[in-house]
């Protein structure tokens, strides 16, 4: 019986390769070619037209990387084709795919005469079918053919120079392939796919299951029948005889699939954003010709920002998405401007990230989103519950987390509860991928591996060719009709998220509990490549800050004298969130992608430094006295928060002495002791008396690392990496600068072909060492780490994220907590034992790992390092070389209150203006452990003020929020400044605002002038 299956499946697989596909189309005939080679950069379609077409020899070589050729494909029908009801005309277009992958190789966009899309090219897709042409059998349309090289290289990781455009080289990347007129005979087209959902569904069947046998006969059956030398005129046979096993209905039982179309277009990759918009092109007009096709085929969007470019650059095909949006066919989800990275973003960026998708959403379809759609994110941070329900959405979808390593999520329906205790209906597909084929082997592994069987009946299935674009094709929806009821599958149902979503959250009310973040047991290395671009978005963050709370100052203070930029400060905020992407922020794209980011980041810098500039002058006023803006949320320098006053003078001094080679440095506040190497062998704050360096051992220790992941080299880093360490313990040199604040100890190190100068800092005044490091990295595949080894028996960190902090073990009792061996903080990393603590807070660094050790005196040590520099040599071989400065702090004593201060010093530099008076604050909150986060104008145009605060110490505050101007009322809003019902928010008749938060609480409180 064995042998007799395995003959059965050998020759069904021959007959389908060597007489079935061959049959698909019968007769063809070449078509008549010529070309234009773009010189540069894409073009417009209608621009590409105008050009002088040349004859195009078939078969040739074609495409240096990243070029663009376009063709004209013209030809005639002959008369007596497609006349029957089983065939129709199509043109098929082999670019020269050098695989059957879509996304990563060269691609195409049809286009007719009139400049319209007609569809995409691409591997398993490369049919563009006669009526689609505009009607009559003359064939003449045009192909822009993208010759988009294969970085990933078989996922090979191999360093290569494809990455950027500079490197990529001139050679030919392809071969054009078969161009012609063909028949489609549908109904062997339609037999093939019976097929393909037979096989696969036997192939997942248990061997002693009858309907396995059942379909083997039935298979076996149709071969008998058919005739090898007439495929087409024996296939309405061959489907007859598959008929019955095909239409078995599916066990009551069977686990129920919603499948949504769906195609995961990363916003940047392996390709470059301009690439991006092209392919978002592509996929969305195959998409709507697939609607054009069923009424029954449902398509989930994601991303803002991708439609944004559909709407500027393709305005004809973003009229057709509208009427599909009506149709309720093409349905935008998520609800974000981009899929973006959840670990890094700030609390504002990450809210924003809400305000502009949803908004986009809104206004150009008339639809919100309700769920939160993130599938490929590299872990998702513990703060999204709060974020994405005070953004008026209810449910969140993720996927990568089946990507762990070491550990399996529990769950695959349940509520994810946040860092402040907002609970989140949440999905993690079964499916365990979000470009599904429909595949009998992807149904029965979504059936299989369900955690939630006896309570849930259904799950979500994402289906379509994703990561590079492409989407869903005529086989997988053609799939999805044979499955909706079949014997021995899961029941496949075609519709959108929220059918999901509503029928789900009905039938299992009592949900399991995720608490806290969801770490992505992979991908650890994110927090730290291409240091450039992280530095980029982190400074991006607090120039915008900046520049809307003193636009909006301007703009309530000055009245008409003063216009707030409102669309610019938008179009700002936009391109910020784009480069919030996961695969941009992360630092795991191509050289090109970074290149761009780090342009884009000069100029946001550039445009903001004017608006900030142009409204601080207006505010100031004529004169010639320095006032120092205080953008921060707490007190500096005796200016207040959010205000703008004359700097209170600190006598203090900051004190100097030898020490051996080094030197002792002394403020009054803390007490810093620097070694002949640059080491700080001492930090301790007068407040307390208390060493914070563990006894014997030293801080300010930089140690290099061996970096090799064992896949995923920008994306990675591997646990063995701490068994390859080199302390940097010795300096080349050692000098001490005074500076009118203080003083300055300048060491100089050198570790392979780089060099370090590290500048460390004691103001007077300050309760902190600043440690500015800047490097020419020149390494390979090496990690720069920065250590403090403390005299602290902490038994677990905190870590910033968006509004508020996460609480992390420093232990590792259990593989949850030993997988956690890298951390992503943002502004500051605080740990400590009842009664003391310490924070090392960071400019630009997202990478931190925290270690404990038992010392031979019976006390604890805590290493708490910071992740400087990786050099990883893929995507970008030539990843962070060149140099980088990066900035931190350490301050002894620090309670969580004063690592979220020092947080906001760190990365708020001074700021000055000369006029002729100080400007009160646009806003007074009683309370700093409730924390301003933003102050803007509203997004309607009204002029009210917008506050967005905080609780910020993760305990019960209470506080008094007072406009600084006559303000009407005051209300609380969710992140779309629509007025809601915001607990422990109580409005007086004064306008002011009383607070009292539950912890990392978030609040926005809209005021009106």
């Amino acid at each position: 019986m064995h042998d007799d299956r395995r003959i059965t499946e050998q020759r069904l697989d021959r007959f389908v390769r060597d007489r079935i596909l061959p049959a698909i189309y019968g007769r063809a005939i070449p078509l008549e070619l010529s070309s234009w080679d773009v010189p540069g950069e894409p073009v417009p379609a209608a621009e590409a037209m105008r050009q002088l077409f040349t004859p195009q020899e078939p078969g040739a070589p074609w495409g240096k990387a990243w070029s663009t050729k376009w063709l004209r494909l013209q030809g005639e029908v002959p008369p007596d084709w497609g006349m029957s009801d089983a065939t129709a005309v199509e043109i098929i277009v082999d670019l020269g795919f050098n695989s059957d992958v879509p996304g990563f190789q060269c691609e195409g966009t049809a286009w007719r005469a009139d400049g319209s899309i007609i569809k995409a090219i691409s591997p398993r897709n490369y049919h563009v079918p006669l009526k689609l042409l505009g009607g009559g059998q003359s064939v003449d349309f045009y192909v822009e053919a993208a010759a988009n090289p294969d970085v990933a290289q078989g996922w090979s990781f191999a360093p290569t120079p494809l990455g950027d455009k500079a490197t990529s080289g001139d050679e030919p990347r392809y071969r054009l392939g078969r161009i012609a007129i063909a028949e489609l005979n549908e109904t062997v087209w339609e037999l093939n796919q019976d097929i393909w959902t037979l096989t696969g569904l036997m192939h997942e069947l248990p061997m002693e299951l009858p309907r396995r046998h059942e379909i083997l006969r039935a298979l076996e059956h149709m071969l008998d029948i058919m005739d090898p030398d007439d495929v087409a005129g024996t296939a309405a046979a061959g489907r007859e005889a598959l008929r019955e096993v095909l239409g078995r209905p599916a066990y009551a039982s069977a686990h129920e699939l919603l499948a949504t179309g769906h195609a995961h277009i990363d916003s940047a990759w392996l390709w470059p954003v301009r690439e991006t918009i092209r392919k978002c092109a592509r996929t969305f007009s195959n998409v709507v010709a697939l609607m054009d096709e069923d009424p029954d085929f449902v398509f989930s969007c994601s991303s803002a920002q991708q439609m944004a470019w559909i709407k500027e650059y393709f305005p004809e095909l973003f009229v057709r998405i509208r009427e599909k949006v009506k149709a309720g066919q093409f349905i935008p989800v998520g609800g974000m401007w981009v899929e973006s990275d959840t670990n890094m973003p700030g609390g504002e960026a990450m809210a924003r990230q809400f305000v502009e998708g949803k908004s986009f959403f809104l206004k150009e379809f008339d639809i919100e989103c309700r769920e939160a759609w993130l599938p490929d994110s590299f872990g998702y941070s513990g703060a999204i519950p709060q974020i994405v329900k005070e953004a008026g959405s209810r449910w969140f979808l993720t996927q990568k987390i089946s990507w762990n390593k070491v550990n399996r999520m529990p769950h695959h329906t349940f509520s994810w509860e946040g860092i402040d205790g907002t609970r989140l209906f949440t999905h993690f597909p079964p499916v365990d991928t979000y470009n599904a084929e429909l595949h009998g082997r992807e149904l029965a592994h979504a059936e299989r591996n369900y955690r939630e069987h006896g309570r849930g009946t259904m799950s979500l299935v994402p289906f379509g060719y994703g990561d590079g674009g492409g989407g869903p094709t005529r086989e997988m929806v053609a799939a999805a009709h044979r499955t909706e009821n079949l014997e021995g599958s899961p029941k496949v149902r075609m519709g959108t998220a929220k059918d999901f979503f509503t029928k789900a959250e009905a039938e299992y009310t009592n949900l399991p509990v995720w608490v806290g973040e969801m770490y992505l047991e992979m991908h650890r290395g994110t927090y730290t490549s291409q240091a450039k671009t992280k530095k980029g978005n982190r400074r991006s963050e607090h120039l915008l800050r900046e520049a809307e709370l003193w636009c909006t100052t301007a703009a309530v203070r000055l009245g008409n004298e003063y216009e707030y930029p409102r669309e610019e400060l938008k179009r700002l905020w936009r391109l910020v969130l784009l480069q919030q992407f996961h695969d941009i922020l992360p630092g795991s794209s191509i050289a090109w992608v970074h290149q761009d980011a780090e342009r884009n980041y000069e100029a946001i810098s550039r445009d903001l430094e004017r608006i900030i500039t142009h409204a601080a002058q207006a505010l100031a006023g004529p004169g010639t006295e320095e006032f120092l803006l205080n953008a921060a949320p707490h007190q500096r320098h005796g200016v207040p928060a959010l205000g703008i006053a004359k700097i209170s003078q600190d006598d203090s001094v900051v004190e100097v002495d030898q020490s051996g080679d080094g030197f002792v440095l002394d403020n009054g506040l803390i007490r810093v002791v620097v070694d002949a190497n640059g080491l700080l062998t001492s930090v301790v704050d007068h407040a307390s008396g208390r060493e914070a360096i563990a006894p014997g051992q030293a801080g300010n220790l930089l140690e290099l690392f061996r970096d090799t992941p064992n896949e995923w080299d920008a994306w990675d880093i591997e646990e063995f990496y701490r068994r390859n360490v080199t302390p940097l313990t010795q300096a080349e040199g050692i000098e001490l600068e005074r500076t009118p604040n203080g003083a300055v100890v300048v060491v100089k190190r050198a570790v392979g072909s780089s060099t370090i100068t590290q500048r460390l800092t004691l103001d007077a005044g300050a309760r902190s060492l600043g440690i500015s490091t800047t490097v020419d990295w020149q390494e390979r595949e090496k990690m720069l780490k920065i250590a403090f080894p403390l005299d602290v028996r902490a038994d677990r960190s905190a870590s910033e994220t968006q509004f508020g902090h996460v609480f992390r073990p420093t232990h590792t009792n259990t593989s949850w907590e030993a997988a956690k061996f890298e951390i992503c903080a943002h502004r500051w990393i605080h740990v400590s034992e009842p009664g003391y603590g310490v924070a090392i807070s960071n400019a630009s660094s997202y990478g931190h790992d925290v270690t404990r050790a038992v010392r031979d005196d019976g006390g604890t040590t805590t290493t708490v390092r910071t992740s400087l520099l990786r050099s990883a040599r893929f995507p970008d071989p030539e990843a962070d070389r060149g140099e980088h400065t990066l900035e931190l702090s350490i301050r002894p004593g620090a309670a969580i209150a004063d690592a979220v201060e020092e947080g906001y010093r760190t990365n708020l530099r001074p700021r000055f203006v000369t006029g002729g008076h100080a400007v009160d604050p646009v806003v007074f909150v009683s309370n700093p452990a409730i924390v301003v986060e933003a102050v803007k104008l509203a997004e309607d145009g009204s002029g009210d003020v917008i506050v967005r605060l905080y609780e910020s110490l993760g305990e019960r505050s209470v506080a008094l929020v007072k406009p600084g101007f006559d303000a009407r009322r005051a209300t609380a809003t969710d992140l779309l400044e629509r007025a809601t019902d915001a607990p422990g928010v109580t409005v007086k008749d004064d306008s002011a605002v009383s607070l009292a938060l539950r912890p990392f609480q978030l609040v926005t409180l809209r005021f009106s002038r």
